[in-house]
């Protein structure tokens, strides 16, 4: 894909354009976190987050784009601020991310478009950010809130569209969220497009199809991120999903903070060839954690291979990625120069973000 492609170059690059963030430039800032499945906003000063679900990923994979989503999403941009308290006249830029790029692969001309239109409506300037600078602003959100709890050289966030595995110099990640990656696993073993689909009972040939798709996706990992790598994993689908569980099925004594390969790999196969009712009485998971459980612990599982990794931490944050939005100064140095950066998405993609505003006219 060709965000994979420009992930790979531009290494060197975004780690570079973060760490020279300062967030030195206009004294007051509104940044929005444009996730898949809704928008946070915070500004510069305060601690206040307002947000507002809204679902992007479904109209995506169903072919229809985002145009039933830009109504709700002026009238978030619009609104959040003023719930929140922001002042006005602070430089506002969002920063849209894995249901964006996908937005971006399936037509990057009727994208500008739409940007554009929200731009005009609600006086945003929306960047599709690219999947590493999201790593980066990830591990600079999880030092911050972690600080000398965080004692690995990388984070796991897996969010619902995308995932990352990010550190302080170098982050890989690709569109193998929660969901995505589920959608995917229902398409090769159940040939259905629903999230969720009934994925158990799983056979034994249909666990080493999933565990062998893992393998190829993941597959760059090594290449990208040279180990030793070990993980702190950050987010819901592992600790209030995975983990749990884990440690439910798990011999005595096992933490609940810490998951190991083999109990991991050994609760997998337990779990596979029972039906969802029965995975819920056997791990006590919550119900809607159990739709995406088996999934979720093959994703973790995967990672961890990938990684050469035979443990890995769990430490729940509440990440963002405004921090790290609202330090970009690269970002925001567009928020003054967005139509140029609107006439370069098309020809450029991801690029666009990291090319040079200084050089527009």
């Amino acid at each position: 894909m060709r965000a994979a492609r420009f992930f790979r170059f531009a290494a060197g690059l975004v780690f570079a354009l973060l760490g020279a963030s300062t967030a030195t430039g206009e004294s007051c800032r509104i940044a929005y976190d444009m996730g898949s499945s809704g928008i946070r906003a915070g500004a510069t000063g305060s601690a206040v987050t307002a947000q507002a679900g809204i679902d992007y990923l479904d109209p995506l994979w169903a072919g229809r784009g985002l145009e039933e989503t830009v109504e709700p999403t002026i009238a978030a941009l619009n609104d959040l601020p003023r719930e929140a308290g922001f002042p006005a006249g602070c430089a506002r830029v969002g920063g849209g991310f894995s249901a964006w790029r996908l937005a971006l692969e399936q037509d990057a001309g009727q994208l500008a478009a739409t940007l554009a239109r929200i731009r005009a409506a609600s006086g945003v300037a929306v960047l599709v950010i690219p999947q590493l600078q999201e790593g980066a602003y990830g591990h600079a959100g999880a030092r911050q809130l972690l600080g000398d709890r965080l004692t690995t050289s990388h984070v796991l966030d897996i969010g619902g569209g995308s995932l990352q595995i990010a550190g302080e110099r170098g982050a890989w990640g690709d569109v193998l969220g929660q969901k995505a990656w589920q959608r995917r696993l229902c398409q090769e073993i159940r040939n259905s497009e629903s999230v969720p689909c009934d994925l158990q009972p799983m056979t034994g040939a249909e666990l080493a199809t999933a565990r062998s798709l893992l393998a190829e996706l993941l597959g760059g990992v090594a290449a990208v991120l040279p180990g030793p790598v070990t993980l702190t994993a950050i987010s819901r689908p592992v600790s209030r999903g995975v983990a749990p569980a884990v440690a439910r099925l798990a011999p005595a004594g096992a933490a609940a903070d810490v998951l190991q390969r083999p109990a991991l790999s050994a609760a997998i196969d337990r779990i596979a060839g029972l039906t969802g009712s029965e995975t819920l009485v056997a791990t006590g998971s919550p119900r809607g954690h159990v739709a995406y459980l088996l999934s979720t612990m093959l994703l973790v599982e995967g990672v961890l291979l990938a990684t050469g990794g035979e443990s890995l931490k769990v430490a729940e944050i509440d990440l963002t990625n405004l921090p790290g939005l609202l330090a970009d100064d690269h970002a925001f140095a567009w928020e003054g120069r967005h139509d140029c950066y609107l006439e370069r998405l098309p020809a450029l993609g991801l690029g666009a973000y990291a090319s040079d505003p200084a050089t527009c006219p």
